[in-house]
């Protein structure tokens, strides 16, 4: 953790997260946990929690945090979509090499009505840019 972010904490949520400041600076001499803001990486809302509000320091550090998360989240998805792509191609391969009548009765119409579904939104969506161009 660098220096300029320890005097804050997020603790992710599936949307977001709670930003609390870390406070060392008691009688207790233990760390405490004060919450001062929620994030939220789907709008890039920032919403002041508790008494003491984020001072501009830290909303710059919890804006940066906010800004590499979604980037992050971004990242992670488009990952996904690619070993989505893999995972079909292993898939085929298994399906044809390795199968059996079983396994395959298993999961062909399931497979088959996802496999639909996604060609019918792509090829929408392809459809769509072809008319905007």
């Amino acid at each position: 953790m660098s220096d300029a972010m320890q005097n804050l904490y997020f603790r992710v949520r599936d949307n977001g997260a709670a930003v609390f400041r870390i406070d060392i600076e008691n009688r207790q001499r233990r760390l405490d946990l004060d919450q001062i803001a929620v994030v939220n990486t789907n709008n890039g809302q920032i919403k002041s929690q508790g008494d003491n509000p984020p001072d501009k320091e830290e909303m710059a550090q919890i804006e940066a945090w906010l800004a590499a998360r979604q980037k992050a989240l971004e990242d992670r998805t488009l990952d996904d979509i690619f070993r989505a792509i893999d995972h079909l191609n292993l898939t085929a391969h298994w399906a044809q090499s390795k199968a059996s009548d079983e396994e395959l009765e298993k999961f062909t119409d399931p497979l088959l009505m996802a496999m639909h579904d996604l060609r019918m939104v792509l090829v929408r969506k392809k459809s769509d840019r072809l008319a905007r161009d």
